[in-house]
């Protein structure tokens, strides 16, 4: 095996603080990363052995194929540790959340040829993905521009991915909603059909954690204006404008006037982004930026060390 299986507390410690300063858990990422080489490379890399002698040194350079923003840099260089120990030398050109150009170096390793191409398709699939979530989120950070809206990430994420993809959001210039089911309630119509109505069912969750410390965060869902004013009525101040038309959303930033924070959901689009920013909401909430996000374009081009 050509993999030197480094143990998570010989990492570098300031690798390890940089990830847990970015809201990741160090520990669960490392295991993620273990993992994910497992799958690849359960005994060796059969192509790379019997071509590769064990003594080639290279250097892999991770470069753009197009413009976009970039996330999950550190994770990338856990993986080329991970595989190649303290051997491994990384150097990071550019730092997560930056936008690049076409035919950018974001990073480059150098070290045993085998064990670099035995990482690259891990390290790829971190690296890809996460910059794909945060160029998309830029996208729709750029669609809002010279409006006091700002785009919100979902639940809508890969299992296992949710805080990474979520610091990817961040990366690309978008805010975090909550991050599981337990430190916000989101009533949605479910719900609020299971309960009785809007009102019914804020009170219910109020009531259950009306002692919670810090205080719980309570959004409700409404698809009419009426539905609003019931719950401006009763001083709820976070509400989910859903499948609302632009017209309707303006009415419904008129209706609360400053009382609550308004997060518009529901078929939105990067044409209509703009359109439904200007009506005043105070967040636009967006499901495929994790969901549907496009795997932005790294290649990892490799040359003899000292070429």
């Amino acid at each position: 095996m050509d993999i030197a299986a480094t143990a998570f507390d010989e990492m570098p410690t300031a690798l390890i603080a940089e990830l847990e300063g970015a809201g990741l858990d160090a520990d669960d990422v490392y295991a993620q990363v273990v993992r994910a080489l497992a799958e690849d490379v359960p005994t060796e890399d059969v192509t790379s052995v019997p071509t590769i002698p064990a003594s080639d040194r290279g250097v892999a350079d991770f470069v753009t194929r197009e413009p976009g923003t970039v996330a999950g840099l550190a994770i990338a260089e856990l993986v080329f540790r991970y595989v190649l120990g303290a051997a491994v030398r990384v150097e990071r050109p550019v730092a997560d959340g930056e936008a690049v150009a076409a035919r950018t170096t974001v990073l480059t390793v150098y070290g045993a040829t085998r064990s670099l191409l035995i990482a690259e398709r891990t390290a790829l699939n971190f690296l890809c993905h996460l910059s794909g979530v945060a160029t998309g989120t830029a996208r729709w950070v750029a669609a809002l521009e010279g409006t006091s809206a700002r785009v919100r990430d979902t639940r809508k994420t890969i299992p296992g991915w949710r805080r990474m993809e979520k610091y990817a959001v961040r990366c690309g210039g978008g805010v975090n909603h909550r991050e599981s089911l337990s430190d916000q309630a989101l009533i949605k119509d479910n719900h609020v059909l299971a309960a009785g109505g809007v009102v019914a069912a804020y009170r219910a969750v109020q009531q259950r954690y009306a002692d919670a410390q810090p205080p719980l965060p309570i959004q409700v869902e409404v698809d009419s204006l009426d539905q609003l004013r019931e719950l401006l009525e009763i001083g709820v101040d976070s509400i989910l404008l859903d499948n609302m038309t632009p017209d309707q959303l303006a009415q419904a930033v008129r209706l609360s006037d400053g009382r609550a924070t308004l997060e518009a959901s529901g078929g939105l689009t990067l044409e209509s982004a703009a359109a439904v920013a200007a009506t005043g909401v105070d967040f636009i909430a967006v499901g495929a930026l994790t969901h549907s996000a496009k795997v932005y374009d790294i290649g990892m081009d490799l040359r003899p060390d000292g070429a």
